[in-house]
């Protein structure tokens, strides 16, 4: 079977990709310089432009890795007065971490990144990742184990501190992508970064393209990560109504919560401890919300207490099956 040919989004593609961000009035556009995100500014742009009724602005994240990365935000910022865009570059500043280099690059890119969305008052900040990125994102989740929710890859649109980001070109191939940003004949550049085998990324890419030849190719990840985001939603309105039922009292009745699935009862306990402890949900790792769970059925079971201390939260679990959650009490000898 031959690799499908490159082709290079329409106009009417561009309206049907950014028709969700149509009551905008300010959209940042995050563009790095490279082929993906450079395709994001000119379609955008030329959205916008059809529109007539949004604004959009850009900005580029110097990171200050590498000598090349101070005159590759000074080109995106060329091709953003060339369009007539108003750019920004944001610099990370300060000592550069040693280990999780990318992970916390990516931290600091989108803090930059939402701060800036928030000063300028835009609706929402853009990010140019594609299908490739997503059939990525689902492999690295997969070999760690995540469960549905992880599975489902990233969403169209997530908020971030307040903010929307969202991801118009999902749907499409890197290829496809390319061959925008060659035909409106503007520079783009490629991180060499992205070729470096010391990162987690760069090594997924590698063993991609060798599952793809094994018949697992990056369009099958790309359904899983459907599939998985239907499964979600479903699981997710059926969460809702087993937490109307127990109602939102500071204690739950542990056996009508273990009367349901134990998937419904993972997500209940997540987000009752994630509540109490003031912390994210995703945050808090599905092997722990297990463990628990295992736990409190067991001393259900036997009419014991029992407790634990999950995600910043304390979970109780009586003789009488009354489930609590509260803040986790101070260790000693921590600094109030």
């Amino acid at each position: 079977m031959s690799a499908r040919r490159s082709h290079a989004p329409s106009a009417a593609d561009t309206e049907a990709l950014f028709k969700p961000l149509g009551r905008a009035r300010t959209l940042l556009i995050a563009v790095s310089g490279g082929p993906d995100s450079t395709a994001l500014l000119l379609m955008a742009d030329e959205w916008a432009r059809r529109r007539g009724r949004t604004r959009i602005e850009a900005a580029t994240v110097d990171h200050g890795l590498r000598p090349e990365s101070a005159e590759e935000a000074k080109a995106v910022a060329a091709l953003c007065a060339r369009l007539g865009v108003t750019h920004r570059i944001l610099q990370w500043k300060g000592a550069k971490p040693v280990s999780r280099l990318q992970e916390r690059a990516r931290e600091a890119r989108y803090r930059l990144l939402v701060d800036h969305a928030k000063a300028i008052g835009a609706d929402a900040l853009l990010t140019a990742h594609h299908a490739d990125d997503q059939a990525e994102t689902v492999l690295f989740r997969l070999l760690r184990g995540s469960g549905v929710a992880g599975l489902r890859g990233m969403e169209l649109t997530t908020t971030r501190d307040g903010m929307t980001i969202a991801r118009p070109l999902i749907g499409l191939k890197k290829r496809d992508l390319i061959a925008f940003a060659q035909a409106r004949g503007a520079p783009f550049v490629d991180d060499p970064s992205n070729a470096d085998p010391r990162f987690a990324r760069t090594r997924l890419r590698a063993l991609l393209a060798q599952l793809g030849e094994e018949g697992l190719a990056a369009e099958a990840l790309d359904r899983l990560a459907r599939r998985a985001g239907e499964t979600e939603h479903a699981l997710a309105h059926l969460t809702a109504e087993v937490e109307a039922r127990l109602g939102a009292d500071e204690a739950i009745d542990a056996r009508a919560l273990y009367g349901t699935p134990i998937a419904i009862v993972h997500r209940i306990l997540s987000r009752r401890i994630a509540a109490a402890g003031g912390r994210d949900p995703s945050r808090i790792g599905l092997e722990k919300i297990e463990t628990l769970a295992a736990g409190l059925r067991d001393a259900l079971r036997e009419r014991r207490a029992v407790g634990a201390n999950v995600g910043g939260a304390l979970v109780r679990l009586t003789v009488k099956g009354r489930l609590t959650f509260a803040p986790e009490p101070p260790r000693k000898g921590a600094k109030r």
